[in-house]
């Protein structure tokens, strides 16, 4: 068993990529309203200016459309992992160009060549962030996933939604307790 097939690990990965489906559809709909996700072992919450029948709907479709096979709807460019991924390229390779510097004046001396690492890594980098996404921090198969309700949270005139999910093996423990 690896360590996805946790089934608390699996189930975050499975809301995140309905997190990602989620937005991105939404998105589709509203391409200038700026979105944010954050998903959690019960479901996911969004975070924008979109009304709770639009995050119904775009869940719902976002949902059915994973069902279908449209895994790539769980990749988005501004998740997370892809700013991780970066910043660890990026570290790992200004490190290795820090090697062997003694002085603060060995330091200074490098910066142009810690630059260019940089730029580089920035680079490099850029398919590795979709497909850590796509093999780690997400998932394109619900898995019998499914939509319990959503829920506005309103701070003034802010709001956030929280979508609650529910896996098939938390529904048929629900059906055993009966």
């Amino acid at each position: 068993m690896s360590v996805l097939d946790i089934p608390i690990v699996s189930r975050v990965r499975r809301n995140h990529g309905l997190e990602h489906a989620t937005i991105n559809l939404l998105n589709q709909r509203y391409p200038f309203l700026p979105l944010s996700g954050y998903s959690i072992p019960g479901g996911f919450f969004i975070v924008g200016d979109v009304s709770t029948a639009a995050v119904k709907e775009a869940a719902a479709r976002a949902l059915e459309r994973l069902n279908r096979g449209e895994g790539f709807l769980a990749i988005h460019p501004n998740c997370g992992t892809n700013f991780v991924v970066s910043g660890f390229v990026i570290g790992l390779l200004v490190w290795f160009g820090m090697v062997g510097a003694k002085s603060g004046r060995d330091k200074v001396k490098r910066l142009p060549i810690l630059l260019a690492l940089s730029v580089l890594g920035l680079i490099a980098s850029q398919p590795l962030g979709p497909l850590v996404q796509q093999r780690v921090t997400t998932s394109g198969d619900p898995q019998g996933l499914s939509i319990e309700k959503v829920v506005p949270i309103r701070f003034g005139r802010f709001c956030v939604h929280r979508v609650v999910t529910k896996s098939e093996s938390q529904q048929q423990e629900e059906t055993d307790e009966e």
